[in-house]
């Protein structure tokens, strides 16, 4: 099942679940609708466990996370049910393969009315024992979340965030496709998309960032279309936004490329320079991704705007050509930030990557006429010099991997040590924030350069 087919099936078991327990609030247990219900929760369910032999359901504050997905704005639509599971003490829902109608409509007829004992007797437990009732169930596992999930949540963050940014990539190329051979792309597998890197964005940014730095190239189209939207989301939230705003803006940044793929492919990617006749067809991406987002249904008025503008500059250079701005739109310039970002750092045929220090004196260029210089001093703020997940050499010689940005000093982040300065591996690598060490102090003081992961044998994720 791919990813977004995945995300629809779970949102579809949770909101029959929702109507399972309603049905059962209201009707007798024989009355056709509560069948109905149960017979839809039976299908939904079976579905879900068709490629794995378990699937856990957990309710975390506001957040509803089914598997390892979190369900963007479940709690809107679930929140009766949230709060009957939360008065019942149930954190968890565990559902094994195999779980039968009777066990699915006993879970359902027990939280509906815990006070009493539905269906058959259980031996041994005790009518007023609604979690005794249901963790007597075969397939079926009720409870709160343990104290050593918690203690493993940020490795397990790391590893679902890890997971959502392959899927996104994935879901990107989908998205891509739908738009290459349809003429627009499909707005609901986009929003599905969007809306768990906006959710992830707002709980773990930094590993978030750290992905987008360790893409693989062959799908650099993909990935660039999804590191631009978690880049500008980055720096929208960082400006505040949340919400609807927030999703629209990642949307918009996500489909800032989308008219490329009216682009001829030889062009596209053609591995060396470009001539004066095909960057004027490559400038036309422009033009045709503001038209197809236009007709696009249910895409955010300031999809099709960014597409336009994402080349502008506030100088007037850039294109489309002749055309002029009195200001950009900030969503524009936001996107355009993480644009030119994301495609100087990328390693090409045609292109050398460059580190982050030379992308940002780029956009510091010409007296700060091409870009807005406050957005690229909060953007350097929130991505630091060496941005999280980077592996980086310290002045003492050890090799680091950057866990967090000091805002005053972006020169000067946090880094867990893993390697001594002859570079043998520390059984117990330890943080060390540089912008606390004295300059006289011994031992490393400060960054001298980034590395590559891959020439060290290094994941530098294992470390955040």
């Amino acid at each position: 099942m791919d990813p977004v087919a995945r995300l629809r099936a779970a949102d579809d078991f949770m909101r029959r679940l929702s109507a399972a327990l309603r049905a059962a609030q209201l009707y007798a247990p024989s009355h056709p609708l509560v069948q109905r219900a149960f017979d839809g929760l039976d299908e939904s369910i079976t579905q879900m466990l068709d490629d794995q032999p378990s699937i856990a359901i957990g309710f975390i504050g506001q957040e509803v996370i089914v598997g390892d997905m979190p369900l963007p704005r479940a709690a809107e639509s679930l929140g009766e049910m949230m709060r009957r599971l939360k008065s019942l003490g149930i954190e968890r829902i565990v559902f094994d393969r195999g779980v039968t109608p009777d066990e699915l409509t006993t879970l359902a007829l027990t939280i509906a009315h815990p006070e009493r004992r539905p269906g058959q007797e259980t031996v041994g437990v005790e009518p007023s024992d609604p979690l005794g009732v249901l963790n007597s169930l075969p397939h079926i596992r009720v409870g709160r979340i343990q104290a050593n999930e918690k203690v493993e949540k940020s490795a397990a963050d790391v590893a679902t965030i890890r997971r959502l940014y392959a899927d996104a990539s994935n879901a990107a190329g989908s998205v891509w496709e739908a738009a290459k051979t349809e003429g627009t792309p499909d707005p609901k597998a986009a929003r599905v998309l969007i809306d768990s890197l906006a959710q992830a964005v707002s709980a773990n940014r930094t590993a978030l960032i750290a992905l987008t730095a360790l893409k693989n190239y062959d799908n650099y189209t993909f990935t660039h279309m999804v590191n631009v939207s978690i880049l500008t989301m980055s720096q929208a939230r960082a400006l505040g936004m949340e919400g609807d705003m927030l999703r629209e803006l990642g949307l918009a940044a996500l489909m800032h490329d989308i008219g490329k793929v009216r682009t001829p492919t030889e062009i596209l990617n053609k591995p060396d320079k470009l001539t004066d006749d095909e960057f004027a067809i490559m400038r036309m991406h422009v033009v045709d991704g503001a038209e197809i987002l236009r007709r696009t249904p249910e895409m955010p008025a300031i999809a099709p705007v960014i597409a336009f503008e994402h080349h502008l500059r506030l100088d007037g250079t850039g294109y489309p050509l002749k055309v002029t701005r009195t200001g950009l739109n900030l969503g524009t310039m936001l996107c355009s930030i993480a644009d030119v970002y994301d495609a100087m750092r990328s390693q090409r045929a045609y292109q050398q990557a460059f580190p982050s220090d030379r992308i940002l004196q780029v956009m510091k260029r010409n007296d700060g006429q091409q870009f807005d210089q406050h957005l690229v001093r909060r953007f350097t703020q929130l991505l630091g010099i060496y941005p999280p997940g980077n592996l980086v050499r310290l002045d003492s010689g050890a090799l680091a991997v950057v866990i967090a940005v000091h805002a005053p000093d972006p020169h000067r982040p946090r880094v867990k040590v893993i390697s001594g300065p002859a570079g043998d591996r520390l059984d117990t690598p330890y943080d060390l924030s540089l912008w606390e060490v004295p300059e006289d102090a011994t031992g490393p003081k400060g960054v001298t350069a980034s590395l590559d992961p891959s020439e060290h044998g290094v994941d530098p994720l294992t470390y955040l």
